[in-house]
């Protein structure tokens, strides 16, 4: 049970490839963007149980603090830029939402070598909430069994939704960061 959630992290990055095999098969149809959201959807309940699962359980692990994020990055970049690939999202929403992701890795980093942590905060998750269901209704479309609902234009808004998120959880970052550090400078 100790490395549970380590496991659960592991097993998310391991599903990358699996999902973008399914993404890129060598006949498309629904069926393999149906697999492909399948196994995006088991990747994303793997990021939930894995952190609760290590906070739940006091199993939070060196390890894992540097898994966790990497493997979130690695699911999300993929799934986005093989929707622009496909052309179900706007190449410039998904910019913006990746530069936010790196902009934000980088500032961690940069605190985290000042000796200042910058938690999480609600913003950020909202804004992976909204990314996982974008990506999901993205990839699917459409259900068989009601042929005339669409989701592209409802996982658009959620797309749009995830980048202002994203924007307004990266600015909250850097603010964090530059009211931390000011702190760390005059204490």
């Amino acid at each position: 049970m100790a490395q549970l959630p380590n496991a659960l992290t592991l097993l998310r990055v391991c599903l990358v490839p699996l999902f973008v095999l399914f993404h890129y098969p060598i006949v498309v149809d629904d069926r393999t963007y149906w697999a492909a959201g399948w196994t995006f959807a088991l990747a994303a309940i793997t990021d939930f149980f894995d952190g609760y699962l290590a906070r739940r359980y006091g199993l939070v692990t060196r390890l894992g603090k540097l898994l966790d994020p990497i493997a979130d990055k690695v699911l999300i970049t993929a799934a986005l830029v093989m929707l622009v690939e496909i052309e179900r999202a706007s190449a410039w929403v998904v910019i913006v939402i990746l530069g936010r992701e790196f902009a934000v890795t980088g500032l961690r980093a940069l605190a985290a070598s000042e000796g200042v942590v910058l938690a999480a905060e609600s913003l950020g998750k909202w804004k992976v909430g909204a990314q996982i269901t974008a990506i999901l209704m993205l990839l699917v479309d459409h259900f068989w069994f009601l042929p005339g609902l669409r989701l592209r234009p409802l996982g658009t808004f959620f797309l749009w939704v995830a980048m202002v998120l994203a924007v307004v959880s990266g600015l909250q970052y850097g603010w964090n960061y530059w009211r931390s550090s000011g702190e760390a400078a005059a204490g």
